[in-house]
C-alpha cells in the first residue's frame, strides 16, 4: 500500500541498458519509434527473446577479473549501476557513494550448464548415484561460482566495482519484487531516513533454463514476436528481455543543495498481491491509481506480460480509473524482464520527464504468477 509521506523525492541518475541499446537516449527513441523490438527468433527457437545490445564492458567494469567472477545478470546490473551513477554526476564523487544506499530486485541467479550437463550425464552410469552427486558437487562447484549465484551478489558487486559503501537490501519475488524495491527505497528518502538511495534490477533472458520453467507454466509465447496486446491467441505468453535498469533517488533539498538537476519526481508507490480470480486484478489496478494519485497522465507504461486475459483486466482496470488513457506496453520496447519490469517503467517515465515528452507517467505492473503495482512519476 502507498503511504503520505513528508520530502519530496527526485531521480537524480538513470541506467538502462536493454535489447534498445544503453543509456536515455538509445530508449527514449525505441519509445518514440514503435518499432518492434530487437529479437532473436533462432538462438532458442521456438522461443523468441529479445537480446542485449553488445556492451564494451570495460567503460563501467574496469577490471578483467571483476568482470570474469560475475555472471551476465550481475555484469548488465553492475553495468547499468555504473551508467546511473554517471547520469548523477557522482560517478567520482567518493563521498556520495560512502552514504549511498541500494535496494537491489534480483531473482535466484544462473547456472553452469556445463557442470550441470556433466553430473546429469555421470548419473546415469554412476554405481552409486548419491555418492557420485555429493563428491561432483564437492568437486565440481567451486565457491566462486557459488557466490556468484547468489541473488545478493549483484548489490556486492556494484558495491566493488563502484564504490558504493552504503547498506544494501536485496529483494526477491519475480515481477513483485521490482514494485517493491522502488516502494521501499522511495519511502525511505521520503520519510527522512535517508537523503540518497539507488534503486533497480537486472535480468538475463538468453538462457536455456528459464526457457524450460517458464514454458512448464506456459507463459511464453511463441514462435514470433507479436506485440504485447496482440497475444490473443492460446491466452498469449511474454517474450523474454535481457535488461537492466537503476535510478539514484535524492530527497529534493539534497540534490538542490548539490547542484543536481532533478530529472523527474517519483511519488509514494502502491502496491498489492490480490488472490486472482476473474476481475481481481482489474478492481487492485483501479484502486491503486487512486491510491497513487495519478489524475491526467500523459502515457501509461505497462508492464504487461502478454498472457491475454491478465492484460484484458489490465486494460480495463486502467480505462475504469482513467477513461481514455493511452496505454503502452513497455513490453513491445524491451521485452518482459521479470524482476526489471517495474525499475524499467519507473526510469523510462523519468526519462520522458526529464526531456519534456510528459508531465506525469504512469507506470503499472502485473506480474505473470502474482502482485500489482502503481507508480506515478512527475515532471519535476
Amino acid at each position: 500500500m502507498s503511504r503520505s509521506t513528508g520530502r519530496d523525492v527526485v531521480v537524480t541518475g538513470i541506467g538502462l541498458v536493454s535489447c534498445a541499446g544503453e543509456g536515455i537516449e538509445a530508449h527514449l527513441s525505441a519509445f518514440a519509434s514503435k518499432e518492434a523490438p530487437r529479437t532473436d527468433a533462432e538462438t532458442f527457437a521456438p522461443y523468441p527473446v529479445h537480446p542485449v545490445v553488445a556492451l564494451t564492458l570495460d567503460a563501467q567494469i574496469s577490471k578483467k577479473s571483476d568482470q570474469r567472477q560475475m555472471e551476465p545478470w550481475q555484469r548488465l546490473g553492475v553495468y547499468a549501476a555504473g551508467l546511473a551513477l554517471d547520469s548523477a554526476g557522482v560517478k567520482g564523487d567518493a563521498a556520495f557513494k560512502a552514504a549511498l544506499q541500494l535496494v537491489v530486485a534480483a531473482g535466484g541467479g544462473e547456472r553452469d550448464y556445463a557442470v550441470d550437463g556433466a553430473i546429469l550425464s555421470g548419473l546415469r552410469g554412476a554405481a552409486d548415484p548419491g555418492a557420485f552427486l555429493n563428491e561432483r558437487l564437492l568437486n565440481d562447484l567451486r565457491p566462486t561460482l557459488f557466490l556468484a549465484q547468489l541473488s545478493n551478489l549483484l548489490a556486492g558487486n556494484i558495491s566493488i566495482v563502484h564504490g558504493v559503501t552504503g547498506a544494501s537490501r536485496t529483494f526477491m519475488g519475480e515481477e513483485s519484487c521490482g514494485v517493491d524495491a522502488l516502494r521501499i527505497a522511495h519511502a525511505r528518502v521520503a520519510s527522512g531516513q535517508i537523503d540518497t538511495i539507488m534503486v533497480g534490477s537486472s535480468y538475463n533472458a538468453e538462457r536455456p533454463d528459464v526457457m524450460v520453467i517458464h514454458e512448464m507454466g506456459g507463459f511464453l509465447d511463441k514462435p514470433v514476436y507479436r506485440p504485447v496486446f496482440e497475444r490473443r491467441e492460446d491466452n498469449g505468453g511474454f517474450v523474454l528481455g535481457s535488461a537492466a535498469a537503476f535510478l539514484v533517488l535524492e530527497a529534493a533539498e539534497h540534490a538542490s543543495a548539490r547542484g543536481a538537476r532533478a530529472l523527474a519526481r517519483l511519488m509514494p508507490v502502491a502496491n498489492d498481491r490480490v488472490a486472482r480470480a476473474p476481475g481481481s486484478v482489474s478492481a487492485s489496478l483501479t484502486r491503486l491509481i487512486g491510491e497513487a494519485g495519478i489524475e491526467r497522465p500523459d502515457v501509461v507504461l505497462s508492464g504487461a506480460t502478454g498472457l491475454a486475459d491478465l492484460a484484458a483486466e489490465e486494460i480495463a482496470g486502467i480505462h475504469a480509473a482513467l477513461p481514455g488513457a493511452g496505454i503502452r506496453a513497455t513490453g513491445d520496447i524491451v521485452g518482459h524482464p521479470m524482476e526489471v519490469a517495474a525499475p524499467f517503467g519507473a526510469a523510462l517515465a523519468a526519462a520522458l520527464c526529464a526531456v519534456g515528452a510528459a508531465r506525469e507517467v504512469a507506470v503499472t505492473s502485473v506480474g505473470h504468477r502474482r502482485g500489482e503495482g502503481v507508480v506515478r512519476v512527475l515532471a519535476a
